[in-house]
């Protein structure tokens, strides 16, 4: 009687042990899939932003493009108004040697009939005339004396007429053309204007664009840092599914060693017995009682190692004033191969390179029905792979300074749960390590 109740207690508290780890087990699962599907509707919202931005982009680009084309048009005019301008100078070059030339035959014209002046006013002026004309031989000669003063008179009057002519033509061209050349530097004044204004509005929307561009950047950022995170809920998943195949072999292993045991004690006992009562009826002595089994003791210990030698160059807790939250221990040491081991018993939930906590391992352990998530960090390299069951003390990798770090360290954070973004379940390690 006594022998079938210890069966039926040892059943049910095994039993009883394998249940618990699985209802701890489902409300994990529970727990992580609630993450999941809300890690997805925060994909699924960046997502629609980033679509949102790509649409102002495409309209920031097709008025870069229009702006682009304007320029373009306004260099081209640019351009076109240089080389009128450049012509209008050579043509200002020209008629100022035409009218120097012309200058010249004016000054030298002016000296002649000065000349003419001075002599007339000496010698009387018409009588001068008169003498020459009187002075004639015959009437013949009179008549070429008088042809000729005539021919030099009006000789001078239409150079003088010449004279004032040309230069009144060469004033007015020239008065022309600066009027052209004050009328296109105004235009190119304008156009340069122009230039500057499409310019200004050019390197406005490059700003433009740039910002949105890196606005869609950190959209991108966080969409895989969202993925990362699922893809750590994931694996922590499969691990603590791991775990729980784990839990069960172990307690269906404990169970067999248990009947095994038991089996091995009361075969002693009866052996025991019958000696005993052999030699009590050889002795006369009376029978001594029967020993107890013993109940087995679990064999993993809610205790973590220490998981390398060092000292805490960084605690737990708030730092830099308050302004930073930090969720684990810093553990540094010097050196180019200090090891990285297990604190516990567990399933590799992930092994990878991450932009921020670099070579690292996330370990999920089942100790006494109770849920522990441990995360190494900043690794020089890691020597287990994702899904690899581990035995507390084994070896991870080593220690380094790759991803968001500022010298060789252990990062190690201790979750009494699964991981999460959030790090709400984090704990202090230092109480649990020994």
């Amino acid at each position: 009687m006594k022998q079938r109740f210890l069966k039926a207690f040892l059943s049910l508290s095994i039993g009883f042990g394998v249940f618990s780890y699985t209802s701890a087990n489902a409300q994990s699962l529970s727990d992580i899939h609630k993450k999941q599907a809300e890690n997805e509707a925060k994909k699924q919202k960046k997502n629609s932003e980033i679509k949102e931005v790509q649409g102002q982009q495409d309209q920031v680009l097709k008025e870069l493009e229009k702006i682009e084309s304007n320029l373009e048009q306004t260099k081209k005019d640019i351009q076109t108004k240089k080389t009128e301008i450049d012509d209008t100078k050579k043509e200002i070059d020209s008629l100022k040697d035409q009218i120097a030339k012309i200058q010249k035959r004016i000054v030298e014209r002016d000296a002649l009939l000065k000349e003419r002046v001075r002599s007339m006013y000496e010698s009387g002026g018409a009588v001068k005339y008169l003498e020459v004309v009187l002075g004639s031989q015959n009437f013949g000669d009179f008549l070429d004396r008088l042809i000729s003063l005539n021919l030099i008179a009006e000789s001078d009057k239409a150079l003088l007429e010449e004279q004032r002519r040309d230069k009144a033509q060469v004033e007015e061209k020239k008065q022309n053309v600066e009027q052209k050349l004050d009328s296109l530097n105004s235009k190119l004044q304008e156009l340069n204007g122009l230039n500057d204004k499409l310019k200004a509005q050019k390197e406005a929307k490059n700003r433009l664009s740039a910002s949105l561009k890196k606005k869609e950047t950190h959209l991108h950022e966080d969409v895989t840092s969202i993925e990362e995170k699922n893809e750590i809920l994931s694996a922590q998943e499969k691990a603590i599914k791991e775990e729980i195949a784990r839990a069960k072999r172990e307690a269906e292993q404990r169970k067999r060693e248990e009947a095994a045991r038991k089996a091995a004690a009361e075969k002693a006992a009866q052996q025991q017995a019958a000696e005993k009562r052999a030699a009590e009826k050889e002795n006369r002595q009376a029978p001594a009682p029967a020993p107890t089994p013993k109940q087995s003791t679990p064999s993993v210990s809610a205790n973590f190692i220490w998981p390398t030698k060092g000292y805490v160059s960084s605690p737990y807790g708030t730092r830099f004033g308050g302004s930073d939250f930090h969720p684990g221990i810093d553990v540094a040491a010097g050196g180019a191969s200090n090891p990285i081991v297990a604190a516990a018993d567990g399933t590799v939930a992930r092994s990878y390179l991450s932009s921020s906590y670099g070579n690292c391992v996330f370990v999920s352990s089942y100790i006494d029905g109770q849920l522990y998530t441990t995360v190494y960090a900043h690794m020089s390299e890691r020597m287990v792979s994702t899904g690899q069951s581990i035995k507390q003390g084994q070896r991870l990798g080593t220690m380094g300074n790759t991803g968001h770090s500022t010298g060789q360290h252990l990062h190690f954070e201790l979750h009494k749960g699964q991981w999460n973004y959030a790090k709400s379940n984090a704990v202090n390690p230092i109480p649990y390590l020994h």
